[in-house]
């Protein structure tokens, strides 16, 4: 079977506090998008499971991409689970914020529950994709989320007012965030609202509001970030931000055209518009 791992943005991205494990409490809403990788799942050829990438290339030895990971994990559960041959395209930047790892490693898990019919629920794979990553069970519900905890608590009572917005993506060619770098940028606070709230507001009411605790960090080290936030206002966006940790920005826009035009000669990025 082929599926389509989508990317995510975030909607707010609040850092509430350091916990006693090293990782950190967060708030955020995640809102699917449509630019997507390409990802088939088919019985295996041979005894082993095997991985094999195109398109984007991936630091990462097959034997550590979140997809084998992700397959070990439904193994854990269901020992008996065939092995299969898995092909996937990287068509979304990494080092992005838009999650296309997780996104992949989720689908695989839903990949794998259809082809070999395991009768898994939506709750056992979540909870499986909350082994592989932190943002991978968002994508197993793959819609707006409300998310806290390190990312693996989801709450789908989120209704964000973006019916009828286009949105425009764009990430720096080469110029990519570490996880960790973003982390260490980064003071734990509460919220001074929470993002769910704000997202429930008029689009029109969300900047200033709704913040990305990590922007003001990677801005100061890669400035193109602040240019492209700015470049979408200009363009006559409602809203625009960074998601995640970065360095991807998005802007929503009242039109589809607007969205494209805002993308349109962005030549030092990859880009998306819907």
């Amino acid at each position: 079977m082929i599926v389509f791992p989508n990317a995510k943005i975030n909607l707010g991205l609040c850092v509430t506090e350091r916990r006693p494990d090293g990782y950190h409490n967060l708030q955020t809403v995640m809102v699917p998008t449509g630019w997507t990788d390409i990802l088939e799942i088919v019985p295996a050829r041979g005894a082993e499971t095997s991985l094999t990438t195109y398109g984007r290339v991936v630091d990462c030895p097959p034997e550590r991409n979140l997809v084998m990971k992700a397959y070990r994990a439904v193994a854990q559960q269901c020992p008996t689970l065939p092995a299969a041959d898995i092909f996937l395209e990287k068509i979304i930047p990494d080092g992005a914020g838009l999650g296309g790892g997780s996104a992949d490693a989720a689908f695989t898990i839903l990949g794998l529950n259809e082809v070999f019919e395991l009768g898994m629920d939506r709750s056992t794979m979540a909870r499986i994709a909350a082994s592989v990553g932190a943002d991978c069970s968002f994508f197993i519900y793959n819609q707006p989320a409300y998310c806290t905890g390190i990312g693996t608590d989801i709450s789908l009572d989120v209704h964000p007012r973006i019916d009828g917005l286009s949105m425009a993506i764009a990430k720096p060619r080469g110029q990519s965030v570490s996880t960790a770098q973003a982390y260490a940028g980064i003071t734990p606070r509460a919220a001074a609202v929470s993002p769910r709230e704000v997202v429930s507001l008029p689009v029109e009411q969300w900047k200033g509001l709704l913040v990305n605790d990590f922007e003001r960090t990677v801005v100061a080290h890669i400035p193109r970030v602040g240019e492209l936030i700015a470049h979408f206002y200009d363009a006559g966006a409602v809203y625009a931000a960074m998601s995640g940790s970065g360095s991807a920005v998005f802007g929503l826009f009242a039109t589809a055209k607007m969205a494209q035009e805002a993308v349109a000669g962005l030549e030092d990025c990859d880009t998306f518009a819907q």
